[in-house]
């Protein structure tokens, strides 16, 4: 055996101690290259998963959501686990379970088309961001069709980890421990909802809405939402709430029809 074969473990040693070594965590960003099939070859494969044509038409579903009772006060989220989360924020954090104004509209409702869209509907290429920041998801509540990219960031500089807790989709759990780390994932299958969550800051939760048509909206801090561009038809209009439930109501659209339908959860 040479000098050089003996000395090769020791090399090889010495690196992978560096790469997993502590420290602060630095910034990065993950890319992936894979070969794939010659230029020819991936025109013929765009040609044949060509989407169908959109579906849309002219008619919209707009309204509120609004809260009967009063509001569960909002939790102070405690993060002086960790102190990179905590240096963050100059002013507390609340929970995001029950978000309501001062006349019971309720935030972070997802509302949907349950039943009547006429598929299929193409996929959209471009991805849902789901962000990792100051410790917290953005956003808290959020929708995304059938295979369309979710693409998970890491914006902190601390380790997350993603576990996915879906029931109809395939769950997973990835960590994240270096900021600026992108990780992408589909669901096959419409589920509404699916829940997100971080073990290492057990305060972290969001909530995806998976569907098969692009008909959805999540209400903003007015309690506000808008379904655009619906074909004529008969809908069942479904609004979910992390804490109330469900509640559901069927509308009938014409051709550029603009119907109004309100939704009133109630507190305990």
């Amino acid at each position: 055996m040479t000098r050089s074969q003996r000395s090769s473990p020791i090399i090889v040693m010495v690196l992978v101690a560096i790469g997993c070594g502590g420290g602060k965590p630095q910034e990065a960003a993950a890319t992936t290259q894979e070969s794939g099939p010659s230029a020819p070859a991936q025109a013929a494969q765009a040609t044949a998963a060509a989407p169908p044509a959109a579906r849309h038409g002219t008619a919209t579903v707009r309204g509120t959501v609004h809260l009967s009772g009063t509001p569960p006060a909002q939790e102070k989220i405690k993060m002086d686990a960790d102190p990179i989360c905590q240096q963050q924020h100059a002013t507390p954090v609340y929970s995001e379970e029950v978000v309501a104004n001062a006349t019971g509209a309720l935030q972070n409702v997802f509302v949907y088309v349950k039943a009547g869209a006429a598929g299929p509907f193409p996929t959209p290429a471009s991805p849902v961001t789901l962000e990792q920041q100051g410790c917290w998801y953005h956003p808290h509540v959020f929708g995304i069709q059938v295979d369309q990219p979710l693409a998970i960031v890491n914006s902190d500089a601390t380790l997350h980890n993603i576990n996915a807790k879906p029931t109809a989709n395939q769950p997973f759990n990835v960590a994240q421990p270096v900021k600026g780390m992108k990780t992408t994932k589909k669901f096959a299958k419409p589920e509404v909802m699916v829940k997100f969550k971080c073990n290492v800051h057990p305060w972290m939760n969001a909530y995806a809405g998976v569907v098969d048509n692009p008909f959805f909206s999540v209400t903003g801090a007015d309690g506000a939402f808008a379904i655009t561009g619906l074909p004529a038809g008969t809908y069942v209009i479904e609004a979910w709430q992390e804490k109330y439930g469900v509640q559901s109501q069927t509308v009938s659209v014409a051709d550029g029809d603009t119907k109004s339908i309100d939704f009133t959860l109630k507190s305990p």
